[in-house]
């Protein structure tokens, strides 16, 4: 696991701005409140991946973490967390609900629903962060599932307790091969954790069609840079027709291509206006988010933010004495 923060090497008074950074950049938004005084804050916090799925690992001093209604209601990709103690106590509470973890348990928690975890002992837990349409489950199970303690009184659990440390800890898992194997297991065992709670083993694939407007927008980010991105690639992911993808995403009320051109544009204007938006031309940028034709790309900018690329990139970074960019 790659360390992405350690306060050792951080001045007291920047302590709390280079955690809550880290935190916002690598894991969730959050707001963070710490018990000692900054010059007695200590974090470590390492970051890893399998796939689509990520991992937090933390140890720290006493704290409590909020995800409030307004953070919550601007997540535009849902996520399901999996919070496992490894040491100490925390405290979990979402949804009307609060429960205790010990050494071993772990809970769950929605990313789009307000929730407070406690460390009054410090922390020493992982953080996994699962993509909420990967696990293709009723909304209603996953929120009844938050804030439930999970461990000893569950075989299950016991042994997604064992196996999800195993994946926080084993750098060799979050490489290559191996991360690309474990994804599908790590999906597949918390979805049984998850619906053996109901005792009904059809709730774990029932949901499939229920979530796959769902699942099908989180292909589309997965994928928008891809120039090549289509209905028929779309479908084939899924294991659906073409005609099947259009009625699906009807029913939510998404048009496929303008729900693609918006979400590439909007990338575009980021990118544009970020600090590495002179690195490259217009064109160029259009292109890696799936704009091949510079004079369209400009055009359908144009339409739906009211200023050329040109404009809008010159606008938050004033040109150069000499400009050779072409394009826009």
């Amino acid at each position: 696991m790659s360390p992405v923060l350690d306060t050792a090497f951080i001045p007291p008074h920047d302590r709390e701005e280079a955690i809550r950074y880290a935190v916002w950049d690598s894991v969730v938004a959050v707001d963070i409140d710490h018990r000692p005084p900054a010059e007695g804050i200590s974090v470590r916090m390492g970051l890893g991946a399998i796939g689509p799925v990520r991992i937090c690992s933390a140890r720290a001093t006493a704290v409590t973490v909020h995800r409030t209604q307004r953070l919550a209601q601007a997540d535009e990709e849902p996520a399901v967390f999996l919070g496992l103690q490894v040491t100490g106590t925390s405290i979990v509470a979402q949804n009307g609900r609060e429960c205790a973890l010990g050494p071993g348990e772990f809970a769950v928690y929605e990313s789009i629903a307000p929730y407070t975890l406690s460390f009054a002992e410090g922390v020493d837990h992982h953080f996994i962060r699962f993509p909420r349409a990967a696990l293709a489950l009723p909304d209603r199970l996953v929120r009844e599932a938050t804030s439930v303690t999970l461990g000893s009184d569950n075989p299950l659990a016991r042994l997604a307790s064992t196996y999800f440390h195993q994946l926080a800890v084993d750098g060799e898992l979050h490489q290559g091969g191996h991360a690309d194997a474990a994804v599908e297991p790590s999906v597949e065992l918390l979805r049984a954790v998850l619906t053996s709670r109901h005792h009904d083993s059809s709730l774990a694939k029932a949901p499939l069609e229920a979530t796959l407007s769902l699942r099908v927008t989180h292909y589309i980010r997965q994928h928008l840079a891809d120039p090549d991105l289509s209905a028929e690639r779309i479908a084939t992911a899924h294991n659906i027709s073409v005609r099947h993808l259009y009625a699906v995403l009807s029913r939510s009320g998404i048009s496929l291509g303008e729900w693609i051109r918006t979400r590439r544009l909007a990338e575009c204007r980021r990118e544009l206006a970020g600090p590495k938006g002179r690195l490259r031309t217009i064109a160029a940028i259009g292109r890696s988010w799936g704009f091949v034709d510079a004079t369209h790309f400009s055009k359908v900018f144009r339409q739906a933010y009211g200023i050329s690329p040109r404009s809008w990139r010159d606008q938050n970074h004033p040109a150069p004495p000499t400009d050779l960019d072409s394009s826009g």
